[in-house]
């Protein structure tokens, strides 16, 4: 294979897999045990549940959904199709601070006496105000039933479900902050892949002016 063919296909496959490491994902989500301390109507419950947190990118937002694995707390009556309306709170941290409401719809099926309450999907939307890692964990579930309300609180400090690297909207930086952002190994992995792109880009302008000079002189 004629020198400038072989290095035509090298540098391909060098900026191919620069392209690979430059998309990798910059979220985290992990399944989290939420210990929830439930004030009821007929006294204090608690129940643990694990809290899965997703996202999906719209525009500059987010739709952030909030699932649960098992039922929390419990009426002594049952509840009727329909009769149950959830909503939470997710709490923001690391470059943001507050927190996103979530709802879902009612219970789609009636929910025996004295069984778990299972909580459908929550479902809202973020927009980011400030660049950098924002961490999303579970805050108060709020059930409202049958001209009741219970709150359950988390009682165990759990830690974020979710955590994305996200950009304000218009794409600026923050300049509120005077801490620099902290970087990982992916943070480092992938500067070194635009450095590495760059770095082969001007390879690649150097062979093809050399190739072409060579061809001048032959000629």
């Amino acid at each position: 294979m004629p020198y400038p063919k072989r290095t035509a296909l090298a540098l391909a496959s060098a900026l191919a897999g620069s392209v690979v490491l430059l998309a990798a994902p910059a979220a985290h989500a992990t399944v989290v045990d939420v210990d929830y301390k439930c004030k009821t109507p007929i006294g204090d419950k608690s129940a643990v549940s694990p809290i899965d947190i997703k996202s999906v990118k719209s525009g500059s937002s987010y739709t952030l959904t909030m699932s649960f694995q098992k039922g929390v707390s419990s009426s002594p009556v049952e509840l009727g199709k329909g009769a149950m309306k959830p909503s939470a709170v997710i709490r923001l941290s690391g470059a943001e601070s507050g927190q996103v409401q979530v709802s879902g719809p009612a219970n789609a099926a009636a929910i025996p006496a004295n069984t778990p309450i299972k909580i459908s999907d929550l479902s809202g939307t973020y927009t980011p105000r400030k660049s950098g890692k924002v961490g999303f964990t579970a805050g108060v579930l709020t059930i409202k039933a049958l001209g009741t309300t219970t709150t359950c609180t988390p009682g165990n400090s759990p830690k974020p479900s979710l955590e994305l690297d996200v950009t304000a909207a218009g794409g600026s930086k923050d300049t509120s902050e005077t801490t620099l952002p902290k970087t990982g190994p992916l943070d480092s992995a992938m500067a070194l892949g635009t450095l590495g792109g760059t770095v082969l880009l001007t390879g690649a302008a150097g062979v093809l002016w050399l190739t072409r000079r060579g061809q001048r002189a032959a000629g």
